[in-house]
């Protein structure tokens, strides 16, 4: 009787990418949404690292997707679409760089990339539901896009202050920081923050916190720590506090509004998403100031919260890009939740 050989492994047909500052999540998937295989790793700043640098970081998280999915080593492309959404990809010459650099890595037959922004919106948009909306993260920092079932898209630079952008983690803490110093040293009317923030680092005063972030004893990637701190003391009646986060709120509805009247959508009823740690964390003041806001200027607007991983979104749009069936999709969803 002979020997029935080893199965061989399901092809994958995307290789879906989603890297933000902080990690990068990648997933293997069949053409019928089936997930062969997931991997991790580290955060994507190619403006910090460089491009070549910061497409290794990708890679680990590719490699590990392959080896969970049984796949031959580097030699042969592991898909046959590359679907990744990146962060700091924020002009298209940007995404046409980072596609023709991981391109380059045969990952795949055909590479596709997005900001990550568009991860979200895909991810958010319901079953059977036509490309078509807007959404908004505030993570690190904050963006927003909208796209139109015809391709149409709306965008903005997202480059920080130069491009006119206000708030996401980073802002947000650095304006509880210049708040809290100016309360203690006697600038600027007083506020809870000046106690709370060096608390948060166990310290006794703002100067000795603004000593430790000068002199590094502090690294400064965990002022992030401050921003559920800066949302606690503005639940808790602060005015300073409710202040900052009354404006990131007005922020985000005033992107959403622009991006919605770019695209005729301002007046219609139409998806807005949104994402990022800000955003999903469930802070009542920021997102009841967002719901009354985005009800006076885009009334007929259907605000949700995204609560799956963008990854998802990466794949999504990997399988619209082949035409895969409704039933892919699904079972794609399925598997992130």
């Amino acid at each position: 009787m002979g020997v029935n050989p080893p199965a061989r492994p399901t092809r994958p047909a995307v290789l879906a990418v989603d890297a933000g500052n902080s990690k990068t999540d990648a997933a293997l998937i069949a053409a019928d949404g089936t997930v062969l295989g997931t991997g991790r790793s580290g955060g994507f700043q190619p403006q910090r690292t460089g491009v070549e640098a910061a497409v290794d970081v990708l890679a680990q998280a590719v490699a590990e997707a392959a080896e969970a999915a049984a796949l031959p080593g580097p030699g042969a492309p592991y898909a046959g679409q590359v679907s990744a959404c990146l962060a700091n990809a924020d002009l298209p010459v940007e995404e046409r760089q980072l596609a023709d650099a991981i391109g380059a890595r045969g990952w795949g037959a055909a590479t596709r990339v997005f900001n990550d922004t568009f991860a979200i919106l895909r991810a958010g948009l319901a079953a059977g539901e036509p490309p078509r909306g807007v959404a908004v993260v505030c993570g690190a920092g904050i963006n927003c896009v909208g796209m139109l079932p015809d391709g149409r898209t709306a965008r903005f630079p997202a480059l920080g202050q130069i491009s006119g952008d206000w708030g996401g983690g980073g802002g947000l803490a650095a304006e509880a920081l210049w708040w809290a110093a100016r309360a203690e040293d006697g600038r600027g009317g007083p506020t809870a923050l000046a106690a709370a923030l060096p608390e948060h680092f166990g310290l006794a005063s703002m100067a000795r916190l603004i000593e430790a972030l000068h002199l590094g004893t502090l690294a400064q990637r965990r002022t992030h720590e401050l921003v559920p701190v800066l949302f606690a003391v503005a639940a808790a009646g602060d005015a300073v506090a409710s202040a900052i986060v009354e404006r990131q709120a007005d922020e985000v509805v005033a992107l959403a509004s622009v991006a919605l009247a770019r695209l005729d959508l301002l007046d219609e009823e139409a998806p807005v998403l949104l994402g990022g740690g800000v955003l999903t964390a469930g802070h009542e003041q920021l997102d009841e100031r967002i719901a009354a806001g985005l009800a006076r200027r885009a009334p007929r607007a259907r605000v949700s919260v995204v609560a799956a991983p963008p990854v998802l979104g990466a794949g999504l749009l990997g399988l619209d890009a082949l035409g895969a069936l409704p039933e892919a999709h699904g079972k794609l969803r399925a598997h992130f939740g």
